[in-house]
């Protein structure tokens, strides 16, 4: 009896022990089935490349380059980025990384987990980083930096490097996921409208020929003469008129002030 008392408390604590860290694994983000990896990477916030959740990236950059991606979000999903960067092997010495997200406003989001800056020793060959976001909402007040509907913006960027390891080879994986139900929402409202949304092509407008009017002859200039007098508030007329003045008041003055000439 004692034996089975024993042998069941010794399951049961080691139950209690491993319960911790089951509950903080968390599965390891997969790209989408079918999805075609991305290739290229932007410099700037205009020229992000567009990408979407599940969709692998692979890039060939240089040690201090920024790149940048974008990502559409809708309310009700918490997206996940998690990248790593591949180092060149002729480092000199430790370099520290950092994955950023902002919103459609610039606004700079807040990571609840992940290592977002992490620091590579110089014997180290690849670096992982990673950022969860929070929840975005379907509304929130203007004053607050909430995560509202839009498209957001990833930067990778090294922050701390030694002078000549800048301009080493590097590659970086990146992967978006995402989880959640963006259909239901907890919030009591909506945005009317994404902060940035998706920017489309537009389609050239074919140019009307307009006829000419009858006040023009074949060369397009206007018969009108009155066309050429500057109106009433033109500072032609103002700048015309006060030197006018001006040269009237020196003959004045000089006719009142001048000396006669005695003999």
């Amino acid at each position: 009896m004692r034996t089975r008392s024993a042998t069941l408390a010794t399951l049961l604590a080691a139950g209690i022990a491993l319960a911790p860290a089951t509950a903080m694994a968390a599965p390891t983000p997969t790209p989408s089935p079918g999805a075609t990896t991305v290739t290229k990477a932007g410099t700037s916030f205009l020229s992000a490349t567009p990408v979407a959740a599940g969709q692998p990236v692979r890039v060939g950059a240089s040690t201090g380059e920024y790149l940048y991606w974008s990502f559409p979000a809708a309310a009700g999903e918490t997206h996940e980025v998690n990248a790593t960067v591949s180092l060149a092997k002729n480092r000199s010495g430790r370099s520290t990384w950092t994955v950023e997200v902002f919103d459609g406003l610039r606004r700079r989001q807040a990571c609840t987990a992940g290592a977002q800056t992490p620091t590579a020793d110089a014997s180290a060959s690849t670096v992982a980083i990673g950022c969860t976001l929070r929840r975005v909402r379907s509304w929130a007040e203007p004053w607050s930096a909430d995560p509202l509907p839009g498209t957001y913006y990833v930067r990778l960027a090294v922050v701390n490097v030694p002078e000549t390891d800048l301009g080493l080879p590097i590659d970086v994986d990146l992967l978006i996921s995402t989880t959640g139900d963006a259909d239901t929402s907890p919030d009591d409202g909506r945005l009317e409208a994404p902060l940035v949304p998706p920017a489309n092509a537009g389609t050239v407008l074919d140019a009307v020929p307009t006829a000419a009017p009858e006040d023009e002859d074949d060369d397009g200039w206007r018969l009108n003469l009155t066309g050429w007098l500057p109106e009433a508030g033109s500072r032609w007329i103002w700048t015309t008129a006060g030197g006018v003045l001006a040269a009237v008041a020196g003959v004045v003055g000089f006719a009142l002030t001048r000396r006669r000439s005695t003999r």
